[in-house]
């Protein structure tokens, strides 16, 4: 009773920061679901077009995202220094970096089709992706910047805003995709191109709703009063910060884009399949990605103050957190496998058993993964609060490619194991990733206590 006393009040503020997060994260996945949920009703090819172009294109805009996590610490910190002229520097030049990243990336995303042909991908794929691409390319920068102002916001810990600005968002990409997709109130039926600029149309509307609630309540960080002019200072600190973030999403995002690929190396179905698990197993993932973003905020203001103390015991709160939380994830997963995966299949289709099929078993093994996952990026919030990025960059790298993606091939192909054995070198990448991000943190966390107190060295 003494411990949960202990604990109660971290349990407490991760939970009453973190589950507004986790709302919107939920959210914003359910963009991707209600993508996969409706093209699977659409057609199958659209479906596994949309899988992986939405793969292809969350890749790298997790990549540039690195820019927006890293101004969540650096707000916490400031904030916690008392230092409000530093928080509107940060946010600014991490906007101007989302801005060139988002820019810099978008001829790649329009003119895709013969890089997806070149990845093995058959005509039809490769030419429904490219349509896909090509509209939500335009959705990068706005996507991006609402990144950054969500990191700003939940840094000030407004997440409630974040929460119902996504939630609207949420409900706009539904009906625009009924409309869109189905051409429905006398528009044209677009099939996945509508599903597209349904994207596209939310993305921008996001951005302009967080940019008028920054404007108009945060007015005393005036994040858009000359605008224009450059802080070279904060924009190398955000940069130096944000890139080994980026990459290290990198690293963990290609893993699951590269296992897309390899899905569609198998067939339309098995890639359909996987499109329909991965996004399943997206939505409990962003649990742990809100009190991930949580533990950020919390770590962020705890280093500002200097109190190492209520580190350590948030950063175990939010550990078993996400622990419990996997525990019931894969009740739910191994318990109702078919009902799940058949919400995103129209019952007339003739494919519809061999998709059940092979996204039963990969639901299986992603109630397996879900444990480690949700661990790695726990970790991996933890130390972005502390500003430690590089060791984790590399640590991620070769937690998914020198072990997950050949674990993958090997399972997936040389064994001739197939779609489950893709996935299974999701689970050994995932494993080590959560084993040495922790060791890293805790590793982290005892070097700054022996510098804080030099008796216990």
């Amino acid at each position: 009773m003494s411990r949960w006393r202990t604990y109660r009040p971290h349990v407490a503020g991760l939970l009453g920061l973190g589950l507004p997060l986790i709302g919107s994260h939920l959210a914003q996945v359910a963009i991707g679901v209600t993508d996969a949920l409706m093209l699977g009703w659409y057609d199958v090819e659209a479906l596994a077009a949309a899988t992986l172009a939405h793969s292809i294109w969350f890749v790298i805009f997790i990549l540039g995202s690195g820019f927006a996590f890293a101004v969540m610490p650096m707000v916490a910190q400031a904030i916690g220094s008392g230092d409000d002229r530093q928080v509107r520097r940060v946010t600014r030049m991490g906007m101007w970096i989302s801005i060139l990243f988002g820019l810099a990336v978008m001829p790649a995303l329009i003119w895709s089709r013969p890089l997806l042909e070149l990845m093995g991908q058959t005509e039809i794929v490769a030419t429904l992706a490219q349509t896909y691409l090509a509209i939500t390319a335009v959705a990068m920068v706005p996507a991006l910047l609402v990144m950054v102002l969500k990191s700003y916001l939940s840094s000030l810990e407004r997440t409630q805003v974040v929460l119902w600005i996504t939630l609207a968002g949420a409900g706009v990409n539904i009906a625009l995709n009924y409309i869109l997709i189905f051409g429905k109130l006398g528009l044209p039926e677009m099939g996945i191109a509508g599903a597209a600029t349904a994207s596209l149309t939310v993305h921008v509307l996001s951005f302009l709703a967080f940019a008028v609630y920054a404007a108009q309540v945060t007015r005393e960080h005036t994040l858009f009063a000359r605008f224009w002019r450059p802080d070279w200072e904060a924009f190398w600190q955000v940069f130096r910060l944000g890139w080994p973030i980026g990459i290290t999403n990198l690293a963990e995002t290609g893993l699951f884009a590269a296992t897309a690929v390899m899905m569609g190396w198998l067939g339309p179905v098995p890639l359909a399949a996987h499109g329909v698990a991965i996004q399943l197993a997206s939505l409990t993932f962003v649990v742990h990605l809100g009190l991930s973003q949580a533990a950020t905020v919390r770590a962020g203001a705890a280093l500002g103050r200097g109190d190492l103390d209520f580190l350590r015991l948030g950063a175990r709160a939010v550990t078993g957190l996400s622990i419990l939380f996997a525990i019931v994830t894969m009740v739910v997963y191994l318990s109702v496998p078919e009902l799940l995966v058949g919400l995103f299949v129209d019952p007339a289709d003739p494919r519809r058993p061999e998709i059940l099929a092979i996204g039963v078993v990969l639901l299986s093994v992603a109630a397996l993964f879900n444990t480690v996952d949700g661990l790695q990026v726990i970790a991996l919030g933890l130390l972005r609060g502390l500003q430690d990025t590089r060791t984790p960059m590399i640590l991620a790298a070769v937690s998914y490619w020198v072990f997950g993606f050949p674990a993958g091939y090997v399972f997936g192909f040389v064994l001739d194991f197939g779609a489950p054995g893709v996935w299974a070198g999701l689970v050994c990448g995932l494993a080590v990733a959560a084993f040495t991000l922790l060791w890293r943190f805790w590793a982290e966390f005892a070097r700054r206590a022996r510098r804080a107190d030099p008796a216990q060295a």
